[in-house]
């Protein structure tokens, strides 16, 4: 049964007393989620923006390129208009770890802290971490507290629905966290993380979660486009929404939600903001390593343009920027004539 729809993804709301702008978040993305991606999402309208994840460990230890890059927070996150907060997520099972991870990256300047208990992957649950974590809630719990008490600032939680299919401990693992850790917010994916980003979200369970919880729920997992995320926020009753691979390769996927945008972009769109990128990307990590990050972004612009298989080969071959760039103004002419997917 759907829910009826009180609040426009438009509206404003605070999360643990902090002013968000809209209804509309990038999500934290695995070794996506850099300083330029977020200050893409907010160039768009995304009204917060989520790191990807960090390693406490990391952190805490003060290991260079971590503090150095993935602890980074851009200038231009906060210049006027380039949207509302950051939020930095952490992951790890070490609670006095993550307390003093906390602390140093409230100091280096987040707004939030979010700490991911639903990484699927097993070099993370193996340390006991990512989603290994709903199937040990206290240690969760503790975890979570540490980050509260660490970093004096609102902490939310990335929960899966559970470890397999048919699993709900992260329904019951959300209730603890708010209920005894003072966790200020839930971003819930209702997949277990077995089937990673496969299968049908169970948004009936979200549902459930956001009438129970008495914190907000931001929901993730299947919001690939505008049609597909109205429907689960109508029905969830969730109090935000966040964008994750869905929003790769398409940031106007925030612009149409706000209301902001109404006709897909067009190839010089795509293409500017593919350089746009690419510069960003030369900027944090440097010319030759970005060419190489550059390699996982190519596809998402390239698929939206319709370029076939010999153009992504060119791309993925290439081993700088300027030769990146070569072609695409090389087949700039070309992808005029394909078709722009919806």
């Amino acid at each position: 049964m759907k829910r009826r729809m009180t609040r426009d993804l438009t509206d404003s709301w605070t999360l643990g007393g902090v002013p968000i702008p809209n209804r509309v978040a990038l999500a934290p993305l695995a070794g996506i989620g850099n300083w330029f991606v977020r200050l893409q999402a907010k160039r768009y309208g995304a009204g917060l923006a989520v790191s990807e994840m960090v390693s406490s460990f990391a952190v805490h230890y003060r290991n260079e390129r971590t503090c150095r890059e993935l602890r980074r927070i851009h200038r231009d996150e906060r210049r006027a208009g380039a949207g509302g907060p950051v939020s930095v997520q952490l992951f790890g099972h070490d609670p006095d770890v993550m307390a003093s991870a906390a602390e140093q990256v409230a100091a280096a300047g987040a707004d939030l802290i979010d700490i991911n208990m639903g990484c699927p992957v097993p070099k993370v649950c193996k340390t006991g971490a990512g989603a290994a974590l709903i199937k040990d809630p206290d240690t969760a719990v503790a975890v979570a507290r540490a980050a509260v008490e660490g970093s004096g600032l609102p902490v939310t939680v990335k929960l899966r629905s559970g470890q397999k299919p048919g699993d709900t401990d992260g329904y019951d693992l959300a209730h603890r966290l708010v209920g005894e850790a003072g966790v200020s917010a839930i971003g819930f994916h209702p997949r277990s993380a077995a089937v990673h980003h496969k299968g049908v979200p169970d948004y009936d369970l979200a549902a459930k979660l956001a009438a129970s919880l008495p914190a907000p729920v931001i929901l993730t997992g299947g919001l690939h486009d505008r049609d597909a995320v109205l429907e689960a926020y109508e029905h969830t009753g969730a109090a935000a929404v966040m964008l994750a691979r869905g929003s790769l390769g398409n940031p106007w996927l925030f612009e149409e939600l706000l209301g902001r945008r109404t006709e897909n972009p067009t190839v010089d769109e795509i293409l500017d903001e593919l350089d746009w990128m690419m510069d960003a990307a030369a900027e944090h990590f440097g010319p030759q390593r970005a060419a190489r990050w550059m390699r996982k972004a190519y596809p998402w612009y390239m698929e939206r343009l319709g370029a076939g298989k010999e153009v992504q080969a060119r791309l993925q071959a290439t081993d700088c920027l300027d030769a990146a760039r070569a072609v695409l103004s090389e087949q700039r002419p070309l992808l005029h004539c394909a078709a722009v997917p919806a």
